[in-house]
């Protein structure tokens, strides 16, 4: 496997892939002059694999266990550029799979049309920001491959272009972060799984266990704070995958539960062609004062209706004709007529200024839709979101979806996410977060939660500190590169509010497990967090996998490791119709089966989806144990 990047993502794929799958790795990363800071986690496992390294040389060099596999090496290339030398280096030719994990796509996109040259076979994995782009990339890049290797159309061919973007992998799990007893959505082509967090039962309460169960979260009976930790005050951290007697014996413990499963697709609250919706075009107080003279309008028509004894529709057209002083004087007229008359001249002089004021709005609305716009004044209950990068963009598109008010703080004018702002018109406070009075015009001390997501750790700290001083009790999720450092700033925060909501979540560790089950050929269709742990979902061929195949749904579950939750009944899956696990007709024709009994026997032409651990993932799809199976 060969991993090239300069950021941190490269140095925590090529830590999963070693650490998780037992990989061989070569890291092809800048020179150290211009590397960036390998994030901890991934200096703790490479220390420890090397630890695993020298005692399975020692075990191998005394002739004990002589089948057994050798251990994992990473090698390393320092390089400016990803040129035709440096991938022929890294053993481009000879590599199973390649992943360009550069922070620009201009980048990735040469070097990868660069090692499908060199190596026709050789699977890629892609970061880029640009989807659209990524898709024709990966249909040229697919397609190259298949011609240079004289493959038709219909041939089995192994190699596969993936295109990713870790803002778009991190950017649900953040977004619904950031909402307190909102579900973490995983959504991919319109799929979406919905996990939820509950809270532990009081006494006498029967929890509802949902689909299934996915996960016990740290024991938090009399520790509000440790719903969010990963120390609880039972056992270290939450349970992943257990099992029935795991979760009928859990007391004081929350629990993520598969709740609901339905297809959607984004929904955005904005106009047809950057077009305002017509609510917006005019305020709530000139709306009121609209409605206002409408009501008017029609007393008097009814009042008239009962003077005269005219029909309804006359009575109205006389008391428009009063109302826009069109109208004969009624001199010889009854007094109640002559009152009427008046009343209609004077609301006649209050409809001029509305009507003025309702133009004027309106072309002020249409001429400012293009600007930024700034917190209402009564704004309250909203997300308050520091950076517009490439991931506060994803997120800011995220929470819209969701239909969450937001208000976006940003210090850069030209940020890549200020387009998107002016399009779904989101309010930005343009300004530095760390100077006084910036997080007050955001509406901090009315906001419901904070998600500091700027690419610098101590602004993201500053702020969040800043915002607790103005709300203890505010919900805050940061960003943190630096594991360690974060875990630090976690448990402090935590004790020094206990009572209020407090997470800390890094990118390039919700994205790396994407990354790596790509490399492995797999598609992770998406990763929830549990506390500081990683939650799974895939979608796997039961072919090939003796752990599922042949095996019912009961039996293929292994707790801590995976649990099947559905079954793919789409026409390219080879679903079986016959009856032998007991049912009439077979599957629905497409579409996903949940709820499986568990007597359901898995065969070799199903497809299921399934939840996962990251070992248990390795474990179950690992390209080196499934070589020693076939042996």
């Amino acid at each position: 496997m060969i991993v090239c990047g300069d950021d941190g993502l490269a140095h925590r794929l090529a830590a999963e892939l070693r650490g998780v799958y037992g990989e061989q790795v070569t890291l092809v990363v800048p020179p150290s002059g211009r590397r960036v800071p390998q994030p901890v986690v991934g200096r703790a496992r490479a220390a420890s694999a090397a630890l695993f390294d020298r005692v399975s040389a020692a075990v191998n060099r005394a002739g004990a266990g002589g089948g057994a596999e050798p251990a994992a090496a990473e090698q390393m290339v320092e390089a400016a550029e990803v040129t035709e030398a440096v991938l022929t280096e890294a053993g481009a030719e000879r590599a199973a799979a390649l992943a360009l994990v550069y922070d620009d796509d201009e980048t990735n996109i040469r070097a990868a049309l660069t090692a499908r040259r060199l190596n026709p076979r050789l699977r890629l994995v892609l970061r880029l920001y640009n989807r659209r782009l990524g898709q024709h990339i990966e249909e040229l890049l697919d397609q190259t491959a298949a011609l240079a290797c004289g493959a038709g159309p219909g041939a089995g061919f192994d190699a596969s272009t993936t295109v990713l973007s870790d803002a778009d992998t991190a950017a649900p799990a953040l977004a619904a972060t950031a909402l307190a007893g909102t579900s973490k959505v995983v959504q991919t082509e319109g799929l979406v799984l919905r996990a939820v967090e509950r809270q532990p039962p009081r006494p006498g309460e029967v929890a509802d266990p949902g689909l299934c169960t996915l996960a016990l979260l740290s024991a938090t009976s009399n520790d509000p704070a440790g719903a969010d930790g990963s120390e609880g005050s039972g056992e270290q951290g939450p349970r992943l995958l257990p099992d029935e007697a795991a979760v009928a014996a859990a007391t004081g413990r929350g629990t993520v539960v598969l709740e609901q499963v339905s297809y959607s697709g984004p929904s955005l609250a904005t106009g047809r062609g950057g077009v305002p919706p017509f609510a917006s075009l005019f305020s709530r107080r000139l709306r009121w004062s609209l409605a206002g003279l409408v009501g008017c309008v029609l007393a008097l028509a009814v009042a008239l209706t009962l003077v005269t004894g005219e029909h309804p529709l006359y009575a109205t057209y006389v008391t428009l004709l009063d109302l826009f002083g069109i109208n004969d004087p009624a001199f010889h007229e009854s007094t109640g007529e002559q009152v009427l008359q008046l009343l209609s001249g004077l609301v006649g002089l209050l409809l001029l200024p509305v009507l003025l004021a309702a133009v004027l709005e309106a072309l002020g609305t249409f001429r400012s839709a293009s600007a930024l716009r700034k917190p209402p004044r009564g704004l309250g209950g909203h997300v308050v979101l520091l950076g517009l990068g490439k991931i506060g963009t994803r997120v800011l598109t995220r929470l819209r979806e969701l239909h969450i008010p937001v208000v976006c703080v940003e210090s850069d004018p030209e940020a890549r996410g200020m387009a998107t702002a002016r399009r779904l018109r989101v309010p930005v406070v343009l300004g530095d977060v760390t100077q006084e009075g910036v997080l007050e015009a955001a509406k901090i001390h009315r906001a419901h939660a904070l998600l500091a997501l700027t690419s610098a750790d101590t602004t993201n700290l500053e702020a969040s500190l800043y915002a607790r001083s103005l709300r203890p009790d505010l919900r805050v999720v940061l960003r943190l590169y630096d594991d360690d450092f974060a875990t630090a700033v976690y448990r402090t925060l935590r004790a020094a509010h206990p009572f209020a909501l407090t997470r800390s979540r890094s990118v390039s560790h919700l994205a790396a497990p994407a990354f790596a089950g790509a490399m492995m050929g797999r598609q992770i269709l998406g990763a929830i967090p549990v506390e500081r742990r990683v939650l799974l979902f895939a979608e796997v061929e039961v072919a090939g996998h003796p752990q599922l195949e042949g095996r019912t749904v009961g039996e293929a579950f292994r707790a801590g490791a995976w649990r099947v939750l559905a079954l793919n009944t789409a026409p390219s899956g080879g679903r079986r119709g016959d009856g032998e696990n007991g049912e009439e007709g077979g599957a629905p024709a497409s579409g996903l089966v949940w709820d499986l009994p568990a007597t359901y026997v898995l065969g070799a032409g199903d497809r299921v989806v399934l939840a996962a651990t990251r070992r248990g993932l390795a474990e179950l799809l690992g390209r080196r144990r499934r070589e020693r199976a076939g042996a």
